[in-house]
C-alpha cells in the first residue's frame, strides 16, 4: 500500500542508501512504522519473558523503546534518563530536566514524562524512588507485578525493594536483547544510512593518512566528516586510530603519535545515526608494505571473507568464530588472535549479543537468523616488526535468508593484498 515506506515494493528490506534527509519524490524509512514495530517486538519478548514491563536505563534500550536523543553526558550512562514500557504497549519516560522540555513537546508517543535526578547522589536517588517511580506503577497496575530491570545501581535498587515491596523485579535486559535481536526493514534501512556515513568517516581517516601526520589528526579529520553529514556520534567513545608499532599489540584510541613510512594504519571510528551504528574497520599502509605486512594482512582477509560466507540462516555464532579461526590456522596465526571476540551483533547498541568468537565462558550459542546484524572484526597482532604487525578489518553484515550480504562498501587496501 503506498506510505508502507520502505517495503511498499514488496521486495523487502533495500539493501542500499537512499539519503537520509525527509524527501518528497520517494518514500524512505517511515519513522511512525518503525516505532510501531519496535514495540510490537518488546511486547512480545515481554510476553515470552513472563513480565507485566520492564524499567529500563540503559541508553540503547532506552532509545530503542522511545526514541529519545537526550544530551549525552560521558560516563552517565544508567543514571541520566529511564524508560517504563508495559506489556499494553504504553512508553513513559523518566528524563533528565535538561532535555524534558524539548521532549515533551516534540515525542507525542511517550504517553508520560516525569523529571529525574541524575541517579547518584543518595538523597536524590531516594526521592526518585519514593515519590516518582512508585506512583507511576501504581497507576499503572505494576504495584504487583513482574518488572524487568536492566540496569540499575545498588542504591536504587535497595530503595525500590523498600517502595514498591509489591513489585517482583526481576531481570529485563534478557527480554530487551531478545526484541532487539532481528531487525526489521525499517531497522535494516536506517542501519544502510549509518553504514553509509560509517564509510564516509572511514574514507576521510584513509585520506588524511601520511607520513608526519599525527594519529589524532587523522581522527579529527574524520570527526569533521561524522557531524557534517548528520551523525549522532562515534561507534566508539574514543576514535580508534593506531598506527605502526601501537598495533602490536592494539592501542584502542588515537594519540599524537606520527605516522611515518611503512606503518600500518588501522581506523576504527564508525557512526551512529537516528539511534542505530554503523561499525567498519580498515588498516591502510603509510607508504610501501613489507612482506610480513603483507601477509597478515591477507590472512586476516581470507579470514573475514570465510568468516562472512559462513553466515547463513541455522549457523551458528561459533561455527562461524570456527570458520574465520580455521583460515588464520591455514596461514599459521590462530594463535595471533587479540584476547577479545571477533564480531558481535550491533543496531541500537553499538556492541550488542550475540557475539562471535567469544572464548570466556558462559558466551552464548546461537543459531543465525534472517535480519540479524552483525560486525565481524577479526584482529591479528604478531610483534617485532618493523611498522607494526597488526591488522583488523571489519565489515557490517546482515543475515538474509540466501546467505550473508555484506552492507559496508568500504574498500580494502590493495597495497597489502598485492
Amino acid at each position: 500500500m503506498p506510505g508502507d515506506g520502505v517495503t511498499r515494493t514488496g521486495m523487502g528490506a533495500e539493501s542500499w542508501s537512499r539519503g537520509a534527509g525527509l524527501v518528497d519524490f520517494e518514500a524512505r524509512v517511515d519513522m511512525s512504522r518503525l516505532r510501531a514495530g519496535r514495540w510490537a517486538r518488546a511486547r512480545a519478548a515481554l510476553a515470552d519473558a513472563k513480565l507485566d514491563a520492564v524499567l529500563v536505563w540503559k541508553e540503547e534500550n532506552v532509545r530503542y523503546l522511545t526514541s529519545l536523543r537526550p544530551q549525552v553526558i560521558a560516563g552517565k550512562n544508567g543514571v541520566l534518563n529511564g524508560a517504563l514500557f508495559t506489556r499494553d504497549g504504553v512508553a513513559i519516560l523518566f528524563i533528565s530536566g535538561g532535555d524534558r522540555d524539548r521532549a515533551e513537546a516534540s515525542m507525542p508517543w511517550v504517553a508520560e514524562f516525569h523529571t529525574v535526578p541524575i541517579l547518584e547522589e543518595p538523597g536524590l536517588v531516594r526521592h526518585a524512588a519514593t515519590a516518582i517511580i512508585p506512583e507511576v506503577l501504581r497507576r499503572h497496575g505494576l504495584a504487583g507485578g513482574a518488572v524487568g530491570i536492566d540496569l540499575a545501581s545498588k542504591l536504587l535498587m535497595d530503595a525500590l525493594g523498600e517502595t514498591c515491596p509489591g513489585v517482583r523485579w526481576v531481570d529485563g535486559d534478557a527480554a530487551m536483547q531478545a526484541a532487539r535481536r532481528v531487525k526489521s526493514a525499517e531497522e535494516l534501512a536506517v542501519l544502510e544510512e549509518a553504514t553509509a556515513i560509517a564509510e564516509a568517516v572511514t574514507a576521510t581517516a584513509v585520506a588524511h593518512v601520511a607520513a608526519g601526520v599525527r594519529e589524532c589528526e587523522v581522527a579529527a579529520e574524520a570527526m569533521r566528516t561524522l557531524y557534517r553529514l548528520g551523525g549522532e556520534y562515534p561507534h566508539v567513545t574514543t576514535p580508534f586510530v593506531a598506527s605502526g608499532e601501537r598495533m602490536s599489540p592494539p592501542t584502542r584510541l588515537a594519540t599524537d603519535k606520527l605516522i611515518r613510512e611503512g606503518d600500518l594504519v588501522f581506523i576504527d571510528i564508525g557512526a551512529m545515526w537516528n539511534g542505530y551504528f554503523g561499525d567498519i574497520g580498515r588498516t591502510v599502509v603509510c607508504g610501501t608494505p613489507s612482506a610480513e605486512q603483507c601477509r597478515i594482512y591477507r590472512t586476516v582477509w581470507e579470514a573475514l571473507q570465510a568468516g562472512i560466507d559462513a553466515m547463513r540462516p541455522g549457523v551458528t555464532n561459533v561455527a562461524v568464530a570456527a570458520a574465520i579461526r580455521g583460515r588464520a590456522e591455514h596461514h599459521g596465526l590462530a594463535e595471533h588472535f587479540l584476547s577479545l571476540f571477533i564480531g558481535h551483533g550491533i543496531g541500537c547498541g553499538s556492541n550488542e549479543p550475540p557475539y562471535v568468537g567469544e572464548d570466556i565462558p558462559g558466551a552464548a550459542a546461537v543459531v543465525l537468523e534472517p535480519g540479524m546484524v552483525f560486525a565481524l572484526e577479526p584482529l591479528i597482532w604478531v610483534p617485532g616488526v618493523a611498522g607494526g604487525g597488526g591488522v583488523r578489518l571489519e565489515d557490517m553484515v546482515a543475515v538474509t535468508g540466501d546467505g550473508a550480504r555484506r552492507m559496508s562498501r568500504s574498500p580494502y587496501c590493495e597495497a597489502l593484498l598485492a
